[in-house]
């Protein structure tokens, strides 16, 4: 980046990556001068925290805890939020082309945002390919927790004697959603996990996999491995596994295997690896253009040591790192390279259970499960939100704790009453 500094930071895409990248350049005081103008845009107008986005559908979290608003996290910052649909990047005029959400004070819903420096972290969309969205439920918004929740509800009140539902693919995803719907559902659900590879969560350690193992077997969730879906049918799917071909009824399909780059990505004239993720520098910046940044899921380091998992703990780790080197780009000083440290795994396995393998810290069970929840407490994007969600998580222990004592206190008065 050798050009003259200049003002604008647009950041495409309100994850992860986008959103902590625009919150830890409030950390310089330099990006809260007027001078700098710092763009957040997203299509949605909140945060989905996936990693709690679990708990709705057992309901231990409500979704404003998951998915606040952008407009309440950028409060008092500089930051400005845009929501619109990205149409597309001319990456040689640097301008960003967005339908927006509403009208614009000229009456137009087109609007061409011109930057010096952009951020890219839009993720990766799902890929449902031969598979009708109608018959198979996406599991990555608030929008498709919520789809999950109405049909959940539908199928609790109807005469079903068994809701047979299959969980597609045994990655992170997939076992958690086979464990917290096994909770909800209990002994009417029969809950089947099936996965084309021969484990589960092939890239998480031994101890991970043993726990998830055990969570699932004792749920009763069905495991099936070598298994393909052929093709998936109103009320039934089709696998294909070394024995052959079969059929099998199904009420629910949770779709959580497959991605590819969203399509205005796809068509960036920058290089991409043959799987449409753009290729980086170590610094982040992508190959031929200094002033964009690429993070997460659509991008990939040209020749970075080993592989970078598909997690939230990457992308805080490059929203950090990104806004570090935009501060010493605007500076004229040299950017430094992502160095990625492996913290550890966590996963929920059921309804207050969780598996945490960080370090020397091996845990599963109900201690893990409130050791991840607060370690994610403390990954909330602001200060002021963390402490809305502790209080309101301080205020359900006390009621529910209260409801204890005095189912105790009247359990025991009967018992001396006789």
């Amino acid at each position: 980046m050798n050009h003259e500094p200049s003002n604008h930071i647009c950041i495409l895409g309100g994850g992860f990556g986008g959103l902590y990248t625009a919150l830890y350049l409030q950390r310089f005081r330099l990006f809260k001068s007027p001078k700098y103008k710092i763009t957040l845009i997203d299509r949605k107008d909140h945060l989905v925290f996936t990693p709690l986005l679990y708990e709705r559908v057992t309901e231990e979290l409500q979704a404003w805890e998951i998915a606040p608003r952008y407009r309440n996290l950028i409060k008092n910052t500089t930051i400005d939020f845009c929501q619109g649909n990205i149409q597309a990047v001319d990456l040689e005029k640097r301008q960003v082309k967005l339908q927006l959400e509403t009208l614009s004070e000229l009456g137009q819903n087109l609007r061409i945002l011109n930057y010096d420096y952009l951020v890219l972290a839009v993720g990766v969309e799902m890929r449902l390919e031969g598979v009708p969205l109608t018959y198979a439920y996406p599991f990555r918004t608030v929008t498709d927790a919520e789809r999950l929740n109405q049909k959940l509800k539908q199928l609790e009140q109807s005469n079903l004697p068994q809701i047979r539902v299959a969980v597609i693919g045994a990655g992170p995803s997939g076992v958690e959603l086979a464990c917290k719907l096994s909770d909800r559902l209990q002994e009417r659900g029969q809950v089947r996990l099936i996965e084309r590879g021969q484990q589960l969560l092939k890239t998480f350690t031994p101890y991970s996999q043993k726990s998830a193992y055990r969570a699932l077997t004792a749920r009763r969730v069905q495991m099936e491995f070598e298994t393909s879906v052929e093709a998936i049918e109103a009320d039934q799917i089709t696998l294909i596994n070394p024995n052959g071909k079969t059929l099998m009824p199904v009420d629910l399909v949770l779709w959580t295997v497959g991605t590819r780059s969203i399509e205005w990505v796809r068509h960036l004239p920058c290089q991409q690896n043959p799987q449409g993720k753009i290729l980086t520098h170590p610094t982040l910046q992508v190959v031929d253009y200094p002033e964009v940044l690429a993070l997460g899921d659509m991008a990939e380091i040209q020749d970075y040591p080993g592989q970078l998992p598909k997690t939230a703990q990457v992308a805080y780790q490059q929203a950090d790192c990104a806004a570090k080197n935009l501060y010493r780009a605007v500076r004229l000083k040299r950017l430094k390279p992502f160095r990625y440290l492996h913290l550890g795994e966590m996963l929920t396995l059921g309804k207050g259970e969780a598996v945490v393998s960080s370090f020397a810290l091996k845990i599963s069970g109900r201690l893990a499960g409130i050791i991840r929840q607060f370690v994610y407490l403390q990954r909330l994007p602001t200060l002021r939100h963390r402490w809305r969600v502790l209080q309101h998580w301080v205020g359900q222990w006390l009621v529910n704790l209260r409801r204890r004592l005095a189912q105790l206190f009247w359990k025991r008065r009967r018992k001396t009453v006789r």
